[in-house]
């Protein structure tokens, strides 16, 4: 374990000088995460936030900072109780809804962006209609999380609810969350739910059809078969 030093940084606040060698990989990899965000069009300039849990230590972007410019002295980390533990960077406007996340589930990461599809999908319905069965992949339909002010506990309140039984949701007007077990899963789930959006838009934007939706049991067969998939070990 690195020994661990502690001052005070930029207007009191205060952070570790050492960082574990486990919280600097996993910086590392939270910031390539955000930077793909980024890259495949989930997010423009600073919006959206991704956060990863190490112990009883949450890694999580800072406010307003462009992840292109975010280097490995960047380091920012909050406790369970959302004290600064790491960094002088002040963290993500969003973090309460991190923490809420963390609180109530056994997530190791959490990805939020302001994805176009999705987003434009929770202006118009209060849950993703079925139009695809890898709904599964996320628990079941996904909800769309009443909309609240951004960084709000109301918003944090909000999100879990529509999370319950699900490893992704929409906010309304606003974006989408997910959750994973590690950074590479929550990243997936949410292209998988901006990717699904847009599957309905396109589907709903034909004139005169209707898409063909499945049933939840339908997604619940394919959810059941999912456990098995990929390969062994």
């Amino acid at each position: 374990m690195a020994d661990e030093r502690w001052e005070q940084g930029d207007e009191g606040v205060p952070y570790r000088r050492t960082v574990r060698p486990e919280e600097a990989a996993a910086w590392e990899a939270l910031v390539a995460t955000a930077r793909r965000t980024v890259a495949d069009g989930l997010v423009v300039g600073t919006s959206g936030n991704v956060s990863v849990r190490v112990g009883d230590t949450v890694l999580v972007t800072p406010s307003g900072v462009p992840y292109d410019r975010l280097t490995p002295q960047d380091v920012t980390g909050v406790g369970l109780d959302g004290r600064q533990v790491l960094g002088a960077l002040v963290p993500t406007s969003e973090l309460p809804m991190h923490l809420a996340v963390y609180g109530a589930t056994d997530a190791r990461a959490v990805v939020h962006t302001h994805a176009v599809h999705a987003t434009a999908v929770s202006a118009l319905v209060p849950e993703l209609p079925l139009i695809h069965y890898m709904a599964a992949a996320l628990g079941g339909p996904v909800r769309v999380a009443p909309y609240a002010t951004y960084g709000t506990e109301e918003l944090a309140e909000n999100m879990l609810r529509a999370l319950t039984g699900r490893t992704a949701c929409l906010l309304r007007n606003h974006g989408t969350v997910a959750h994973g077990a590690t950074l590479d899963q929550a990243y997936d789930r949410t292209a998988q739910l901006e990717w699904m959006c847009r599957v309905w838009l396109t589907a709903s934007s034909v004139p005169g059809l209707t898409p063909a939706l499945l049933s939840e049991e339908q997604v619940a067969e394919v959810g059941e078969r999912l456990q098995g998939y990929g390969q062994r070990g």
